[in-house]
């Protein structure tokens, strides 16, 4: 399953493509399927603990630049104007931030975008009144995904910039989210598709050199991209260019990336003034 093609492929012979990721998991790691369920749902367990920790007032990173902004979403999301996108958003810059802060996370599938895929399946979970057991797996569904795009391309910011970071994340989360909506293997891929093509090109570029700003707010940026996307494909729209390519070009996009854009905290936001003065 190291292609969309073949995971498609995969998906149809196990049922879809949460079995067939976890049928290969199993088979990997030389156990058995409820053993690799439990490990995501220990992992589903960190993102919820992280969640709660990145929504207290109180918190501040060691550089003072981030810290607390999530909270003061939050409030704002509950005046129940936005739906489930108001709680995603300030969800995934809760764990964005508690990871600026050395919080415990799970990298999903980078400490810099942790928040993206927890933000949004957490929302869901809470929006729609699902188990954990159809959290774990559309989680399973991100991890191939995942896998695919970290195999053809890259998912680290320094290589890709961050279109591989907060890009890749997303296009886990919307394709996770597609499958929790009871959407067609074929719908999640086009939602991925969607979030590639629509963020392809972000440079990686952290504000003195800390996975800080503009990362944490790229996560809650993250989240409604992952929405959208999932939203255009659920409601039948198919993604016009196919997913392969598209992780082709943007890893095409990332070696066409100067260094500047790509984590050395030279050039884009990093070469901006902050505001907010280090502690």
């Amino acid at each position: 399953m190291d292609t969309i093609l073949s995971l498609l492929e995969a998906s149809k012979q196990y049922g879809s493509i949460s079995k067939a990721a976890i049928a290969w998991q199993a088979k990997e790691a030389q156990t058995t399927e409820a053993a690799v369920r439990q490990t995501m749902r220990d992992r589903l367990a960190v993102m919820k603990e992280s969640l709660q920790a990145g929504l207290s007032p109180s918190l501040r990173s060691m550089s003072g630049m981030v810290g607390g902004e999530a909270s003061k979403l939050f409030a704002c999301a509950n005046t129940g104007l936005y739906g489930l996108n108001a709680k995603a958003v300030p969800y995934a810059l809760a764990i964005a931030e508690n990871n600026a802060c050395m919080g415990k996370i799970v990298a999903s599938p980078t400490a810099g975008s942790c928040g993206i895929l927890p933000g949004v399946l957490i929302a869901a979970q809470e929006q729609c009144d699902l188990s954990d057991e159809s959290i774990i797996d559309a989680m399973f569904t991100a991890a191939a995904i995942g896998r695919v795009i970290a195999l053809q391309a890259t998912v680290s910011g320094a290589e890709g910039g961050c279109q591989a970071e907060c890009g890749t994340a997303a296009a886990m989360a919307a394709a996770a989210y597609v499958g929790l909506m009871k959407g067609s293997d074929e719908q999640a891929i086009s939602a991925c598709g969607f979030v590639i093509m629509n963020m392809m090109g972000l440079v990686c570029d952290p504000v003195n050199g800390l996975v800080e700003i503009p990362c944490v707010y790229r996560n809650a940026a993250g989240a409604a991209q992952a929405l959208c996307a999932a939203q255009m494909a659920l409601a039948g729209l198919v993604c016009p260019l196919a997913c392969d390519d598209l992780i082709g070009a943007m890893r095409d996009v990332g070696n066409a990336m100067p260094a500047s854009l790509r984590e050395t905290g030279e050039g884009g936001c990093a070469a901006c003034k902050c505001r907010i003065p280090k502690l």
